[in-house]
């Protein structure tokens, strides 16, 4: 952990000052986190500890601070007052219960999140990255962590002048904490009265799906009780603290304009009561009535659980129904206040994408049959079913859009754990195919999907193995499933059909590894994996047709402690070196890049360049090789030049 390395610079250092709060809030999080806000101080404590990487490159740099101007030192500082900030909220709203503190204090919390995640994103995109030659790798990590960032300081509130946001975000938490310890919503410094009433419900944003699952009972006993809160509450009194603010400028004075003018208030019964969310497929549970977004109550009734969410009764029924009646009324509701609707199905008709309608009345009925039999329990039914989706879903988005409609996909992913080995290959093709439209990639991921695509990339026939290295290519093009798939097990599955694999399924292998390492978190889990012997293996292979995959993955690789250490124990830097001499132009530019990489700040590995010849190549390439090529190798000779007139020196 990037906090265990504080002593490394001095005790009074900007750097040791960061790493020390990282650390703190690292502790905060291992401690755990429970109460209302638990899930707001995990994401904000797990999107903190993510910068780990760029402190851990900032601790390793020589220049550091030693010649920045003071705007360098004040971007330190931002940085540093808003993880104070952060820390002192995670422990103040983890102590927070509602049972016993004010709706005041509960929403004086909530904002809080508002103002600490604004001004650390705000302090990450202000920082000096090129002046502490941060690597690309990290700085994409970070504008991951930003936009996470981003949406979480929506997700608390209307827009509020950035102004506010800074003035609140920059003062201490003492006072909160003082209100939250006294449990008093009429402290006569808040001048609540002066205030008002404004609508601060904890309403779903339309479209935003929670990344939490429903895969126990206590979280959706906990949601739904949220829900019914939700339905049940009159208006809760807001408050803007005049000591911070003013009177007349109060944050949540701003979002309460703001929220009635651009906000409407979703109707209760158009929310899902288990993911709190605008429902955009709603189904009838038979058992009981009840009506749910279709992937959670799946969710639900998948994880064995027996009772209805809401009500608690059996279900000894468990046939959900399509309820196109509610459907319905939520696309007019859509449309008529200006909102994005949740879906391009609406009304028994497809938008296309120059903005006309297709019917598919028909079609989506006939799609619903076939799901039906997707859970036949004559095996012939079940393969023909599955044979017969996987052949639409390849043939048109239309009939991506329609079999995800008709509730295929969270029960093609219970088939692919099927021991029929022709019901598995197409299941998962089907899942494939499906995963090319994006919003079926929410699907997927809220199915649970990933564990059971690594199982039969792990014992699948060869064909099913190569369609799920695909399916994780495809749905790792989201960040956020990057992280969730780099830690299911994927990453050592993949490398072992790098391996093995025929050269189509070497290909998908490779193309899944390269996206799922540009995450930070997931290339130490692929060294640790074993991939740099692997792409060793792949470059020296004589009868091996592929050679740009392995570079390109190394790569993404070289900027990261661990792949260095095992690449300069495998002996990489000789084969690097004579692609540079014999391999073809994107060879040789990868090649020049990945030495940059390992050799920057390295000089035992220049000094290895050196001995093996690399100067006559490298020269060779800043005259003939492709602009980017031309760009590494000067830089890298550049480099070498500075490290033979050390060593003259000395």
């Amino acid at each position: 952990m990037a906090g265990g390395e504080a002593t490394a610079v001095a005790g009074d250092h900007p750097i040791a000052t960061l790493l020390r709060l990282l650390h703190e809030v690292s502790q905060i999080s291992i401690a755990g986190f429970y109460g209302k806000f638990k899930k707001d101080c995990t994401d904000l404590a797990r999107r903190v500890t993510l910068l780990a990487h760029l402190f851990d490159e900032l601790n390793d740099t020589n220049t550091l601070l030693g010649s920045s101007s003071s705007s360098f030192n004040s971007c330190f500082s931002d940085l540093s007052v808003a993880l104070q900030a952060a820390k002192q909220l995670l422990l103040a709203a983890n102590e927070l219960d509602p049972k016993i503190h004010s709706d005041v204090a509960v929403k004086k919390i909530n904002f809080r999140f508002q103002c600490v995640t604004w001004k650390l994103e705000k302090a990450l995109g202000n920082f000096p990255y090129d002046h502490f030659d941060i690597s690309e790798e990290v700085q994409e990590q970070v504008e991951l962590v930003r936009a996470q960032l981003r949406r979480a300081t929506e997700k608390y509130g209307g827009p509020v002048k950035s102004n506010l946001l800074s003035r609140a975000s920059s003062q201490p938490l003492d006072k909160e904490i003082d209100l939250l310890h006294s449990g008093n919503s009429g402290i006569g410094t808040l001048h609540i009265e002066n205030i008002g009433n404004i609508d601060h419900e904890v309403r779903p944003k339309v479209g935003r799906v929670p990344r939490g699952s429903v895969r126990n009972q206590s979280y959706c006993s906990r949601i739904v009780q949220e829900s019914e809160r939700i339905g049940n509450s009159s208006k809760l009194s807001g408050v803007g603290d005049p000591e911070i603010f003013g009177e007349d400028d109060s944050p949540l004075k701003s979002h309460e304009e703001s929220e009635k003018s651009n906000c409407p208030v979703t109707p209760t019964e158009f929310i899902c009561p288990i993911s709190l969310e605008l429902m955009r497929d709603p189904v009838i549970v038979a058992a009981t009535g009840q009506t749910y977004e279709r992937s959670y109550i799946q969710q639900w009734i998948d994880g064995g659980h027996t009772t209805c969410p809401k009500t608690q009764q059996q279900l000894h029924n468990l046939t959900l129904t399509p309820n196109y009646a509610l459907r319905n009324l939520i696309i007019d509701w859509c449309a008529k206040n200006n909102i994005q609707q949740p879906t391009v199905f609406a009304k028994g008709k497809i938008k296309r994408s120059d903005g006309s309608f297709r019917y598919v009345i028909g079609e989506i009925g006939a799609m619903e049959v076939l799901v039906r039999k997707l859970s036949s329990r004559s095996v012939e039914d079940c393969r023909a079913a599955v044979a017969e989706i996987r052949s639409l879903s390849k043939r048109s988005t239309d009939n991506r859009i329609l079999i995800a409609e008709a509730g295929a996909i969270p029960v093609l992913v219970k088939l692919l754990t099927s021991e029929d080995t022709q019901i598995q290959e197409n299941a998962v093709t089907a899942v494939l195919n499906l995963s090319i439209f994006d919003d079926n990639k929410r699907i997927i991921m809220l199915s649970d999907a990933i564990p059971s695509i690594v199982q039969v990339l792990r014992a699948g026939s060869m064909e099913a193995k190569e369609n799920a290295a695909a399916t994780i290519f495809s749905l790792s093009l989201g960040d956020e499933n990057k992280i969730l798939i780099g830690a299911s097990g994927a990453i050592p599955a993949l490398i072992d059909l790098l391996l093995t694999g025929n050269t189509r399924g070497k290909k998908d292998a490779a193309s899944a590894l390269f996206n799922l390492c540009i995450y930070q978190g997931n290339k130490g889990r692929a060294v640790r994996a074993g991939i740099i012997p692997a792409l060793l293996e792949m470059l020296t292979d004589s009868s091996s047709c592929m050679v740009d995959e392995p570079l390109t993955i190394l790569s993404v690789l070289a900027n990261n402690l661990e792949a260095k250490e095992a690449i300069a124990k495998t002996s990489t830097i000789p084969v690097l070196i004579d692609l540079l001499r014999t391999g073809l132009s994107r060879s040789k530019e990868n090649a020049a890049a990945i030495l940059l990489s390992l050799c920057k700040r390295d000089s035992e590995n220049l000094s290895c360049l050196c001995r093996l010849g690399a100067v006559i190549p490298l020269t060779q390439l800043t005259k003939s090789g492709t602009e980017r090529a031309k760009r590494k190798a000067t830089s890298l000779l550049e480099h070498i030049r500075k490290s033979q007139q050390h060593s003259t020196r000395i």
